[in-house]
């Protein structure tokens, strides 16, 4: 059996984090890419991690949320006020 790697354990560690991670800009595609499928894998893929993995602008991952339709939800802003007149 061999040992983890630094990759493979420095994956882990962004998966058990990546609630928290606010930019993914700087991480490599192919990290990237292998980061979301174990965040798919483990059921962490929330609202906010899929924006974060979004935001990147991979074409790999938009097609796999494509693939997978994967939505955004959308929530809708309402008026605090109907009239102008009050």
């Amino acid at each position: 059996m061999k040992p983890p790697t630094l990759l493979s354990l420095t994956i882990d560690s962004a998966l058990l984090h990546i609630a928290h991670i606010n930019d993914l800009s700087a991480v490599p595609d192919f990290i990237l890419v292998e980061l979301f499928l174990k965040t798919l894998s483990a059921g962490k893929l929330t609202e906010k991690v899929l924006k974060l993995f979004m935001s990147t602008g991979n074409e790999e991952i938009v097609f796999f949320v494509e693939s997978l339709n994967i939505k955004q939800i959308l929530i809708p802003v309402l008026p605090t006020r109907c009239s102008e007149k009050f």
